[in-house]
């Protein structure tokens, strides 16, 4: 069985020059440090989402293996938070199939532990 997580984020407002440099350079920066090439990574949607408010949206699929799935989950909770806190203003969705990803200001999306 599948596991994935979704992100989204809605803003009347589009992101503006220095936000979408932003955004790419995180994206840059997830991608060169993803601990396994393996595995699926971020993976944010061309088109942003499915309406105009929808600035950004994406998915990323689970590793299988119980070994991967938390550093893997651990390091694109750890970018969507990062994404987050480029786009200020924006209303986010973060969440592992059916389950809420719980957002903290100290610690950007993860659940109870997993920093620890």
């Amino acid at each position: 069985m599948s596991v994935s997580v979704y992100y989204r984020a809605q803003r009347a407002v589009p992101p503006t020059p220095d936000e979408t440099s932003t955004i790419e350079r995180i994206v840059a920066a997830h991608v060169s440090s993803f601990p396994y090439r393996d595995e699926e990574s971020l993976h944010l949607y061309e088109t942003g989402g499915d309406t105009p408010a929808e600035i950004l949206a994406g998915a990323t699929k689970m590793p299988t293996d119980p070994d991967r799935m938390i550093p893997v989950l651990t390091c694109v909770l750890d970018t969507v938070s990062e994404l987050r806190r480029a786009v200020p203003g924006a209303e986010w969705s973060v969440h592992l199939d059916d389950l809420d990803v719980p957002w903290d200001e100290n610690d950007g999306y993860a659940f109870p532990g997993m920093h620890a």
